[in-house]
């Protein structure tokens, strides 16, 4: 049952328009309280100066923490509430990873952090950020399939 729910999640984010239209999404695998996201690297995402700008760090930051914390939510979608990055360098070649993983999970609340590596496995960016549940259900109108 968890893999079938971990491939329907997977399927849901690589198959999202934002996902489709904008950014080149190699990788998404979901385990149990993890996930990891890879992205190749494109100068359709850098800033004036050459390198990614910081809102492709926050989304892939923010991705790989979500569906660590979607992994054990099973019935409904979860929400960011809130999510803080640090980007600790610049890239503007390869391909990227994010690692996210659940750290805290209550009645109401998850606390997930995530961080970012270039492909020689340096931390360009680490992540956390807390969720909440929705009242969405995970089904195959919002690509849960």
């Amino acid at each position: 049952m968890k893999q079938d729910h971990y491939r329907k999640l997977e399927r849901m984010y690589l198959n999202a328009n934002i996902n489709t239209a904008l950014y080149q999404t190699t990788t998404c695998e979901i385990d149990h309280k993890t996930s990891s996201i890879s992205l190749e690297v494109s100068d359709n995402y850098f800033h004036a100066l050459g390198a990614m700008h910081g809102s492709v760090y926050f989304k892939l930051l923010d991705d790989a923490a979500f569906f660590a914390v979607n992994s054990i939510v099973d019935d409904v979608f979860v929400l960011t509430t809130s999510f803080n990055i640090n980007i600790l360098r610049p890239v503007n070649a390869g391909i990227i990873t994010g690692i996210g993983k659940v750290r805290f999970v209550s009645k109401q609340l998850f606390i997930a952090e995530s961080t970012l590596y270039n492909e020689k496995g340096k931390a360009i960016a680490i992540g956390n950020g807390q969720f909440v549940k929705s009242t969405t259900p995970l089904t195959s109108d919002i690509g849960y399939q």
